[in-house]
C-alpha cells in the first residue's frame, strides 16, 4: 500500500511549490485510488508517468480539464473524423478533455465502449472524474492514444522516461514531463497492510 502521507508530503514539495488545493488533492487521490484497487501488481513507474501525464495534460490542476482554444484551428477542432471525413451522428466536437486531453470522434468512440458510457452524444463525460482517470489507466496501458503503451518503456529493467511521452503526443515537453515522472516516482513508498 502506497505511503500517502509521505507521497503526498514529497509531491508538495517538488512539484507543488509547497502546497496544494482540496481540487488537486482529489484528482491525484482518485488516480490512487484506482491503482490501488485494480493496478497495484503493476510497475510503479507506469503510476509515476501517469500522474506526470496528468500533470502537464492539466496544467497541474490535476483535474479533467478542456482543452485551452478547444482545438481551434485544428483538425480535431471540427467535426471531422481522423480520416478527415465529416461525421453528421452528433453535434459534439472532439477537442481534448479529460486528464489525457482525449481528442478525435474514434477515440471518444472507444472510450465510450470500454467504459460503456456514450461520450460521442455527450463528450463533457470523459471529464468526469472517475470516467477520466479510468480513460487514462486503459489508454495509456493499452495505448489507445497513438498504438504505444507504458509496457513499452517500462517493463524490467527497460526504462524510458522521455521517449514514454510518445504514449501522449509525440516529443512535446518530453523532458519536462520526464522531471515530473521522476519526482512522482521518487515520492511513492510503502506501508505495510494490516494484517
Amino acid at each position: 500500500m502506497i505511503n500517502r502521507k509521505f507521497f503526498f508530503d514529497q509531491i508538495k514539495l517538488t512539484l507543488f511549490s509547497g502546497s496544494m488545493s482540496t481540487k488537486q488533492v482529489q484528482g491525484v487521490s482518485a488516480i490512487l485510488d484506482e491503482w490501488e484497487a485494480n493496478y497495484s501488481r503493476q510497475d510503479e513507474r507506469w503510476l509515476a508517468y501517469m500522474f506526470a501525464t496528468a500533470h502537464h495534460e492539466t496544467g497541474r490542476t490535476m483535474q479533467p480539464i478542456e482543452e485551452w482554444g478547444k482545438g481551434k484551428n485544428l483538425i480535431y477542432g471540427g467535426k471531422v473524423k481522423q480520416n478527415k471525413k465529416p461525421y453528421t451522428d452528433t453535434n459534439e466536437v472532439f477537442y481534448g478533455r479529460g486528464f489525457v486531453q482525449l481528442t478525435w470522434y474514434e477515440n471518444y468512440e472507444r472510450a465510450g465502449k470500454e467504459l460503456k458510457k456514450d461520450f460521442i452524444h455527450h463528450a463533457a463525460g470523459v471529464m468526469e472524474l472517475p470516467n477520466a482517470t479510468k480513460i487514462m489507466f486503459l489508454g495509456m496501458m493499452e495505448g489507445w492514444f497513438t498504438g504505444k503503451k507504458l509496457s513499452n518503456y517500462f517493463a524490467g529493467t527497460t526504462e524510458d522516461w522521455t521517449n514514454a511521452r510518445r504514449i501522449i503526443n509525440g516529443l512535446d515537453k518530453a523532458d519536462l514531463i520526464k522531471d515530473y515522472a521522476q519526482k512522482y516516482y521518487a515520492s511513492i513508498s510503502h506501508i505495510a497492510a494490516n494484517v
